[in-house]
């Protein structure tokens, strides 16, 4: 895409790889622009990170619709006005109907704060303790319609050490996720990054099960 790609972006919460991205759509690291925001919490502090950035930010409240069906439907209406390239879920706790999912196949991103396949779902930091794993880390991978099982583009791993605490593993984590989330997105809008046949590929070639330069 020699022109800038349009990427919409769903938050839940804090929205610091949001921010992460509207830092370098800003700086011209990306070839991208965020076009809006979305939360399904109107307290999201990403949307007001949106805002102060001059990009459309928009709530929608779950209790406002019928069911999830009739929620993801509204959702849809709303972010293809903005005409997307690429749908960036950026700790968006919602799990995503298989339409919303299919609807925006091979276009949508999400990053997970585990090394899939481990750790699908939520708590993973704790479990990654509990289990006394030596390393931990986070996955950027193209969403499917099974939770956390799209293929996996690009992973980063930290070391998980005796004393750690919850924050201080999510804290590393974290760091690592934004550097590689970002440089994720500027792949697909660079088109170098695409999803065919339920597998990622990077510059024509089928990238490992955990991406990029896996070991």
């Amino acid at each position: 895409m020699s022109k800038q790609a349009s990427i919409v972006v769903l938050v839940s919460g804090n929205g610091s790889n949001l921010q992460t991205i509207l830092d370098q759509c800003e700086q011209g690291s990306i070839n991208g622009k965020v076009t809006a925001v979305f939360s399904n919490k109107s307290t999201a502090y990403g949307l007001e990170r949106a805002q102060l950035a001059g990009v459309d930010a928009i709530s929608l409240a779950q209790g406002d619709f019928a069911d999830r069906a009739a929620f993801d439907a509204e959702l849809m209406t709303q972010i293809d006005q903005y005409q997307p390239d690429l749908i960036v879920l950026a700790g968006y706790m919602r799990i995503l109907s298989d339409n919303f999912v299919q609807h925006y196949a091979g276009k949508m991103l999400n990053i997970h704060p585990s090394l899939l396949p481990k750790y699908p779902g939520l708590d993973t930091h704790q479990r990654a303790i509990d289990n006394g794993d030596e390393e931990h880390g986070a996955s950027v991978h193209f969403v499917t319609p099974e939770l956390d099982s799209g293929p996996v583009i690009l992973q980063a791993k930290v070391p998980v050490f005796e004393d750690d605490s919850v924050d201080d593993l999510s804290s590393r984590v974290h760091t690592q996720e934004h550097m590689i989330y970002p440089m994720v997105v500027q792949w697909f809008c660079a088109e170098r990054l695409a999803m065919i046949d339920d597998k990622a590929v990077l510059d024509g070639k089928e990238l490992a099960v955990s991406g990029y330069a896996a070991d």
